[in-house]
C-alpha cells in the first residue's frame, strides 16, 4: 500500500511513518497540506493521514481540493486533538473515512490504516477478473483474450492485474513501480513505460476490444474500458 502521512510536528510524522515502513507499507511524509497537495498531483495513494491543523491548507481544505481537483481520492484519514462530536462530525462530512484523536499508540494508527486501505479494494470472491474479451485469473497467473491465452512475464502480468484491480483510476508512476517492483530507487521510469508498451502490444489494448492505457501527462497511466 501507499500511504501519505502529514504533520508539521516532525516526531509524530516520524513515528506513524516509521511504524507503517516496519510493517511493510510504503509511505511518504508531508510538513504542511501544500506539500500533500502537491504529492497528491504526482503520486497515488491508497490512504492519507492528516493532521487537521497544519500550516497552508489544513487537513479539511486538503480533503476539499482532492474532491474537487482529482478524479479518484484516496481514503482520507483526519488526525487531531480535537474530539468535540462537531469536529468529528464536519471532518467526515468533508470526505475522511475516519478520525483519529491524537495521542493514538502507532498499532492503533496501523490498524485504521489498513481498514481504510481495504475500503477501497474492490473484492471478489472470485479469482478470476473477466472485463470484454479478458479474462484475468489471478490464481493461475494467466490472462487470455477472446479464450486465446497470451504469453506473459512475471512482472507483465503483474501489471497487467493491477491494472484490471483499478480500472479506471489514474495510477502514478510512482504507485506502479512500487506495485509492481517494490518501488526499487534503482529502477528508472522508462522500465515501467517499457513494460506499459509491451502489455498494451501482447493484449492488443484498442478500443475495438473495448479497453485502453491511456497515459495521464506528467502522472502515469490509467486503464480504461472504452465501451463503458
Amino acid at each position: 500500500m501507499q500511504i501519505a502521512v502529514a504533520d508539521d510536528e516532525t516526531e509524530i510524522a516520524q513515528e506513524i511513518s516509521s511504524h507503517l515502513l516496519n510493517e511493510g507499507l510504503n509511505c511518504d511524509t508531508f510538513r504542511n497540506g501544500d506539500e500533500v497537495v502537491a504529492g497528491l498531483r504526482r503520486s497515488t495513494y491508497d490512504v492519507v493521514l492528516l493532521d487537521w491543523n497544519m500550516p497552508g491548507k489544513t487537513g479539511v481544505e486538503v480533503i476539499e481540493w482532492a474532491t474537487e481537483n482529482l478524479e479518484k481520492t484516496p481514503n482520507f484519514i483526519i488526525m487531531t486533538s480535537r474530539s468535540d462530536p462537531e469536529d468529528i462530525v464536519r471532518g467526515l462530512e468533508a470526505g475522511a473515512c475516519d478520525f483519529i484523536v491524537k495521542p493514538e499508540h502507532p498499532s492503533v494508527v496501523l490498524a485504521r490504516v489498513q481498514a481504510a486501505a481495504r475500503r477501497s479494494i474492490v473484492k471478489s470472491p472470485d479469482p478470476v477478473m473477466s472485463l470484454g474479451p479478458y479474462t484475468i485469473d489471478r490464481n493461475t497467473r494467466t490472462a487470455t483474450l477472446n479464450d486465446e491465452a497470451i504469453k506473459l512475464t512475471a512482472k507483465e502480468f503483474d501489471l497487467v492485474r493491477v491494472f484490471f484491480e483499478n480500472l479506471d483510476r489514474p495510477l502514478s508512476r510512482n504507485y506502479l513501480l512500487a506495485k509492481v517492483w517494490g518501488g526499487s530507487d534503482q529502477l528508472e521510469t522508462r522500465t515501467l513505460d517499457m513494460h506499459v508498451s509491451r502489455i498494451r502490444s501482447k493484449l492488443r489494448l484498442r478500443p475495438e476490444n473495448g479497453v485502453v492505457i491511456q497515459t495521464v501527462f506528467g502522472f502515469g497511466y490509467r486503464m480504461n474500458n472504452s465501451e463503458g
